[in-house]
This record gives C-alpha cells, structure tokens and sequence, in this order.
C-alpha cells in the first residue's frame, strides 16, 4: 500500500511531465513555430517529458514552490529542446522573446498549481486515512488463513486414506 506522500510524488511526476510537454508545444504555437511537430519531434518531446517525470516522481521528499519552479524548468528546456532541434527551425529576436516568456510565465504558474495540487492531494489522503480510523474500521491488517495448524503439531492421517488403493495410479506397466 502506497503512503499518501508516495502516491502525491507519482502525481508531482505526471504533472511536471505532462505540463513541461505542453507548455512546449503552446510556446512554440504562441510565438508561430511549429504548432504540429513532425513524428520524431513528438516521440522525442515524449520520451523527454517522460524522462523528466519519472526523475521527478522518484524525489518522494516533499518539496517547496521553488523546487517544483527547477523542476518545470529543466523540463521545459528538455521539451523546448526536442521540438527545436527535430523541427530544425531557428527563432528570430522576437519569436524568441515571445516563446521565452511564455516559458517563464507558466514555469511560476504551474510551479504554484502543481505544489497546491500536490498539498492538497496529501492533505486529503491523510484525512481520509484518519477518518477510517476514527470510524473504527483501523488499519487494514493482513488476514490470516482460517484452518491454522501449530507449529509442531501434526495430525495424524485416518485410515480410510490409507487404504483407498494399492500400488501406483496410472495405465498398467506394459508387458
């Protein structure tokens, strides 16, 4: 069973990849690049975005805005650099600058909605956690099985088991 932290870390992952490839692709269309990559654009802003989540769902610390703000980051940039170099497009001054601060709106903004989420996901698990236990059902504990025989206690077989057959069971040996 997953712990709330552990199952928040996993959402953290998805939401920094999932965030970091389409802000790659909606600062590209905002500045009039390329709105629909090429198939190799898109396998390789994929495997980076997938790449930069799985890294970030492994952190199971809890982190700050600010940490989550690197981390979008470094993600935008693996994903901004997938769909530039597969497009093989080069961005003018003002292209640039335009694709450069839709970058640096949404890192602040999806830093502060991922760690809200993210905060409030954990909050909600734990409280959910304690309301069970509070109702009295508890923690959930392994079952044990319900013929139990003790250790060193072995039943002795009947007879009828022994003597239901002789010899071995299969077709008769041939001759």
């Amino acid at each position: 069973m997953r712990t709330p932290i552990e199952a928040a870390a996993r959402l953290r992952g998805a939401f920094v990849g999932s965030a970091s490839g389409a802000v790659s692709i909606a600062a590209h269309a905002l500045a009039g690049g390329t709105v629909s990559p090429s198939r190799s654009a898109l396998a390789l802003l994929l495997a980076a975005c997938t790449l930069t989540g799985a890294v970030v769902a492994s952190m199971r610390t809890r982190h700050g805005v600010v940490e989550v703000m690197a981390m979008l980051a470094i993600g935008q940039t693996a994903g901004h650099l997938a769909v530039s170099m597969s497009a093989g497009h080069h961005h003018s001054t003002h292209i640039g600058g335009a694709m450069l601060m839709a970058h640096l709106i949404a890192i602040p903004v999806g830093g502060l909605l991922i760690h809200s989420a993210e905060r409030a996901i954990t909050g909600a698990a734990s409280s959910a956690v304690r309301v069970v236990d509070v109702l009295g059902a508890g923690p959930l504990a392994p079952r044990t099985p319900a013929l139990a025989v003790p250790f060193g206690a072995t039943p002795t077989p009947k007879r009828l088991l022994f003597s239901s057959g002789i010899g071995t069971r299969g077709p008769p040996a041939p001759r």
